[in-house]
């Protein structure tokens, strides 16, 4: 029996069997949380289809409505929320108090968003609307690096555009997701929002589900291919944000102490477990022994520990596939480059990497060609401006990248010239809600956030009258 259970139809339910939560900070069994089979997948599939009739006929202003109110219950119990995030995700509890209430700042956003009807053309000869219709019901596939803000980034578009939700949180990081289904249950219309999990086996089912009109995913780009495959063959819309190694370009005009921390900030933010964290740093050859030494300095100062433990900087990677991964990146680090801060495992529970600085390193070597994403930052050397740009944008993929200048025109220009989907100037990983976010190349399909973000969850519907 579990303390947690899914939220199927308006309903609290037990799972199929249940599972262990881990916390990644001592290794130990934090809860035992409810596993969905397929045919409560099903059940909950089915439960959203039945709601959208009578959810997608509501009013706009009425779906906005339940959207604050889930809002107003995040905020209310925050402080519970948080903890539990740090406990089961790994980050320092102010961290994940930030990433709480920014959950609920995710939902007031949508809320100031409408989808008005748009008339193109009103002539003699015709008269043509532009109407935006929800899609049905969307699955929504969230992650274990930011469970709760990344289901802002689906939950509430996909609600105030008037499709019902089936979401799938990760099964490393699935009870931030399930509280909230319990705290909210009475609040949003039977079926409406429906939270089920699983131990990694669902997503194909509910990827492939004839009942589900759009899957909105982020994670990884392998993972991301087979939702693509698999949502083929019904010709089913598709978001997808998927992994990224984002480039940082420092230009010979920079002061390296005046941008070092904020360097040091954008590549180990939640231990380097975020998707547009700077995971390559190019710098230019008279200032990157320089930038080395202070970010290896900043790296060998940091505390690390566990999140609930105050000073706490860095907490753990939340998984231990992936602290196994990070593991032998570094590994190969050594082989390819030289290791000057980090790169040793504490001697205690928990999946704990000490923040990693690369140097001497360069393309070819496999720190620097895969994402990481892991506390560990490889900085490679450049002399030539346009060499820079070039070996920054020879990845496979496109997320994010930063440049680094005190000539804003300058960064302005070589921002210009990176094949990304967000390209920041003199800071990193900003996120905002009102500012569209998407990939290029295999870093994804689509956008998130913003008004594009809201219109990724309907279709477009022209009428098109005769006069």
């Amino acid at each position: 029996m579990s303390d947690y259970q899914l939220l199927i139809n308006g309903q609290m339910v037990d799972g199929a069997t249940t599972m262990d939560v881990v916390n990644p900070a001592n290794e130990e069994i934090l809860a035992v949380c409810p596993r969905a089979d397929e045919g409560q997948l099903n059940e909950a599939v089915a439960a959203a289809k039945a709601a959208f009739e009578s959810w997608s006929k509501t009013t706009i202003d009425e779906r906005k409505a339940v959207i604050s109110q889930i809002a107003d219950v995040i905020e209310a119990n925050g402080a519970e929320l948080a903890q539990l995030l740090t406990q089961e995700q790994g980050k320092p509890l102010a961290d994940a108090t930030g990433e709480v209430y920014g959950t609920a700042a995710f939902f007031r956003y949508f809320t100031g968003l409408d989808l008005p009807i748009e008339v193109l053309e009103d002539s003699e000869n015709r008269k043509v609307e532009a109407h935006r219709k929800p899609l049905g019901v969307i699955g929504a596939i969230v992650p274990w690096n930011f469970p709760m803000i990344l289901m802002a980034f689906k939950v509430p578009p996909a609600l105030i555009a008037g499709n019902t939700v089936v979401l799938k949180p990760s099964p490393t990081t699935p009870l931030t997701s399930l509280r909230l289904g319990q705290l909210i249950k009475d609040i949003v219309p039977a079926g409406v929002l429906n939270i089920v999990t699983d131990a990694n086996d669902l997503g194909a089912p509910l990827t492939a589900h004839p009942d589900v009109n759009k899957i909105s995913f982020t994670g990884s780009t392998a993972t991301g291919a087979k939702v693509m495959a698999g949502a083929a063959g019904l010709i089913k819309r598709i978001t997808l944000e998927l992994g990224g190694n984002d480039a940082g370009i420092v230009l010979d005009d920079v002061e390296p102490k005046k941008v070092a921390q904020q360097l040091f900030d954008s590549a180990f933010q939640n231990s380097g477990q975020v998707c547009i964290a700077m995971k390559r740093l190019y710098v230019h050859d008279s200032i990157y022994d320089e930038v080395v030494d202070e970010l290896a300095s900043i790296a060998n100062d940091t505390i690390i520990g566990d999140g609930l433990e105050q000073g706490t900087k860095l907490g753990p990677l939340q998984n231990k596939m992936q602290y196994e991964k990070v593991k032998e990146l570094i590994e190969s680090a050594r082989q390819d480059g030289n290791i000057v801060a980090g790169g040793e495992v504490p001697d205690q529970s928990g999946y704990f990497i000490r923040p990693t600085i690369v140097r001497d390193v360069t393309e070819g070597s496999r720190i620097v060609d895969e994402e990481q994403f892991g506390p560990v930052l490889p900085v490679i050397r450049f002399s030539d401006e346009s060499d820079a740009i070039a070996r920054a944008n020879n990845s496979d993929y496109g997320l994010g990248g930063s440049v680094w200048s005190s000539d804003l025109d300058r960064a302005y220009d070589v921002a210009n010239q990176m094949n990304t989907g967000t390209v920041w100037i003199n800071k990193h990983a900003e996120l905002d809600p009102g500012i569209p976010f998407g990939g290029s190349k295999q870093s994804g399909l689509g956008n998130e956030l913003g008004m594009e973000g809201l219109k990724e969850f309907t279709q477009l519907k022209m009428i098109n009258m005769a006069r």
